[in-house]
């Protein structure tokens, strides 16, 4: 079995923005005479280019923070290495089961029953129906709903109720990478405890973290290395201290 690990080799992203332009008096009068025939011809296009030539390898037992100012890239980043989101060109390699917690919602159904969207948002973390049944009664007791609250559609639920179903769900597992896009909290008073026992476990068990966020001491704390992202080209990859100099020096020319 060959080891967890991650390869990233010369990856670019890049897409549209269709009508991204604010339009102008001049682009709402043509519209507004043609009809609309003329108006997308005038709306413009914009190609954003949110990865630059990245390149990287993490191992396993590598636990890596991405760092950079808003925009800089590391949602993209992150979707990349979930799979999430295809390069325009490059390679990108994974090796073992990845998992990636960045809005736990995510395959959700809110007009069907907490029991169906187990198996939805089982479904969308690419767990076969099988295995996700083997675990029903484990997500269930994790989540403390009632047999009763999880036959009712979900969006009768509070904040709190479906919270707890999406945490259960998205966490039962211990993957080899666990990609995070800031610390995943819940606000249910009750749940939690559990729910942040459960995020340490899951962190000290998995082969490879990769975390987004802005909370420098989270970083400092549990990797060991980083990535810093400046517009969309990793200016640096390496000890977490080296790459938060280059951050701080960075933000004190720009200041």
């Amino acid at each position: 079995m060959q080891p967890t690990s991650i390869k990233l080799e010369d990856v670019w992203l890049e897409y549209p923005i269709y009508g991204a332009g604010a339009r102008s008096l001049r682009q709402t009068i043509v519209s507004t005479a043609t009809r609309g025939r003329i108006a997308r011809r005038l709306d413009e296009t914009k190609q954003v280019q949110a990865l630059k030539g990245v390149s990287l390898e993490i191992h396993e037992g590598d636990r890596v923070g991405l760092i950079g100012s808003n925009g800089a890239g590391k949602t993209s980043l992150l979707r990349l290495l979930a799979g999430a989101m295809w390069p325009t060109r490059g390679f990108v390699r994974r090796v073992g089961m990845t998992s990636s917690l960045f809005d736990v919602y995510l395959g959700m159904n809110f007009e069907a029953s907490g029991w169906e969207n187990i198996i939805l948002r089982g479904l969308f973390l690419g767990l076969p129906v099988k295995e996700i049944r083997a675990h029903t009664d484990e997500i269930v007791a994790f989540s403390g709903l009632t047999p009763e609250q999880l036959g009712r559609p979900v969006r009768t639920y509070s904040s709190g109720m479906s919270m707890r179903l999406a945490f259960s769900v998205s966490t039962f597992l211990n993957p080899d990478i666990l990609l995070l896009d800031e610390w995943l909290w819940v606000s249910d008073a009750t749940f939690v405890q559990r729910a942040q026992e459960r995020m340490q476990a899951l962190v000290q068990q998995t082969r490879i973290l990769v975390i987004a966020t802005h909370a420098e001491y989270l970083i400092q704390q549990m990797c060991n290395k980083a990535v810093y992202l400046r517009q969309g080209e990793m200016a640096f990859f390496g000890p977490v201290e080296g790459a938060f100099a280059m951050y701080r020096q960075d933000a004190a020319l720009a200041a």
